[in-house]
């Protein structure tokens, strides 16, 4: 069952009659209402009354404001204000930009800015390789989107998208020391986005595509490698990728399965889908079934488009047909990243024995944790309330820390899946289990680690 969490935190002001019983009258009132209190403060107090911010987790915005009603209902009981602390945090947004030299005087000012900079605007102009070490180009990186596919929310457009651009700026700064900035593209069209960046490049030493709608980020991505000479990564596709490869890596420890004997379905055949499908197939496993809202990809199944064609090409041995139930008979490990609510443990129990089960459809899996448990050894979910959160965090601020002090101008496989590992290895034997198979996001060990790794592959 969901639980109330920091995503829907409300803080509510109130007045309530200076008595011995109010603080417990108000907890009470939350606790009925199912809410969880985290913060209960006196800011003002007088003879007649007390004002108190009563902060608590709710479940969604319906359940914050029936918290609300709840404690208006209370005897003397005055509601002043409510306020959302998602939304406060993200007044006049989340980042900033700050100056790295001092401006404290003309001296500076002239090295800085006029005359001094034309020196060094010479400089590389004669010498256009000099603006990775002479400019900001050295560590930033531009996450762009079109907004056509924003978190599990859908095509809201690039206004909408910026507050997830501007957290992923935020990320890379505070993971990787990356200056990263949200470009949100207000166009869908795949040729003016291909040429959008082609024109933004020079001032960035890599590129996060992010949120950009399947097949179209396939071709955007491919093309605008074609193009640029600084990386280009779909962090949708490959950073998802690189955790869900890092958590099986150590789930396979746990149940002591080898890749090459495993039958492994993947659940959703998008962006992330065909990229963890991708990656995968770099290690040579058993076998891969792919599976989509219309059934198991295989190659006689008619309409498939040009990356389902790819995929049915190069997995499903046999060519099974039929729906993600049949898929799942057998198989070892299940990869979701798809819908939520496709199955429950009866299917989990058609597995194979030790079964591992990647539910990863946000908010709500594929398949209740908990169901999973009755059945599988391993459970993984995208969610931070339960254990084992597959996190993008985990691998995109290092993956471009390394790729910047690299200089590199590609990103390959290789690189790709040395950040998988780096990953994995940070959780070494002693901490490993079937309830910690990759570590925390906020592990500070662990950028530095996919950096080098990242940095060792791509200067090899």
């Amino acid at each position: 069952m969901p639980v109330p969490g920091p995503g829907y935190s409300i803080t509510v002001r109130l007045e309530a009659p200076p008595s011995a019983s109010a603080a417990g009258d108000l907890t009470s009132a939350v606790g009925r209402a199912g809410g969880v209190i985290t913060a209960f403060d006196v800011v003002e107090s007088h003879n007649d009354r007390v004002v108190i911010d009563l902060t608590c987790n709710a479940l969604s915005a319906n359940h914050a404001k029936d918290i609300t009603d709840t404690l208006e209902t209370l005897p003397g009981i005055v509601v002043r204000k409510v306020s959302d602390r998602t939304f406060l945090v993200h007044l006049g947004g989340k980042i900033e930009i700050a100056s790295k030299v001092p401006l404290r005087n003309r001296d500076d000012l002239s090295r800085a800015y006029t005359p001094g900079v034309a020196r060094v605007c010479e400089a590389i102009a004669k010498n256009p390789d000099d603006a990775r070490r002479l400019t900001i180009k050295r560590n930033t990186v531009a996450v762009v989107t079109d907004g056509s596919a924003v978190l599990g929310l859908g095509n809201l457009g690039p206004a909408a998208a910026l507050p997830v651009m501007e957290g992923k700026a935020a990320l890379f700064k505070k993971f990787a020391g990356v200056d990263a900035w949200p470009v949100c593209l207000d166009t869908q069209d795949t040729e003016e986005i291909i040429r959008a960046v082609e024109l933004i490049a020079p001032v960035y030493g890599g590129i996060n595509l992010e949120d950009i709608s399947a097949p179209r980020c396939f071709e955007i991505e491919a093309r605008l490698r074609e193009k640029l000479d600084i990386p280009v990564f779909h962090d949708d596709q490959h950073g998802t990728a690189i955790v869900v490869v890092a958590a099986l890596r150590n789930a396979l420890r746990v149940v002591g399965k080898d890749i090459k004997d495993c039958r492994i379905t993947v659940c959703g055949v998008g962006a992330a889908g065909s990229a963890i499908i991708r990656l995968l197939q770099a290690q040579t496993p058993g076998d891969i079934i792919a599976v989509d809202v219309d059934g198991i990809v295989h190659r006689d199944r008619p309409g498939l488009d040009a990356n389902l064609k790819s995929i049915a090409s190069s997995t499903n041995k046999d060519n099974q047909a039929g729906r993600l139930h049949d898929a799942l008979v057998g198989s070892d490990v299940f990869i979701g990243v798809s819908a939520p609510n496709l199955f429950g443990a009866a299917q989990v129990a058609t597995m194979a024995k030790d079964a591992i089960v990647f539910a990863l459809a946000n908010p709500d899996p594929e398949i209740d944790p908990m169901e999973a448990q009755q059945h599988a050894a391993v459970v993984a979910t995208g969610r931070s309330d339960f254990p084992n959160q597959i996190n993008n965090v985990l691998a995109f601020p290092g993956v471009f820390r390394g790729l910047l002090d690299a200089h590199a101008r590609t990103i390959t496989d290789a690189m790709l899946l040395a950040a998988a590992a780096a990953i994995a290895d940070v959780v070494d034997g002693d901490r490993l289990n079937a309830s910690f198979i990759v570590p925390s996001v906020f592990d500070n060990t662990v950028a530095p680690a996919v950096a080098e790794a990242v940095r060792k592959a791509a200067t090899s």
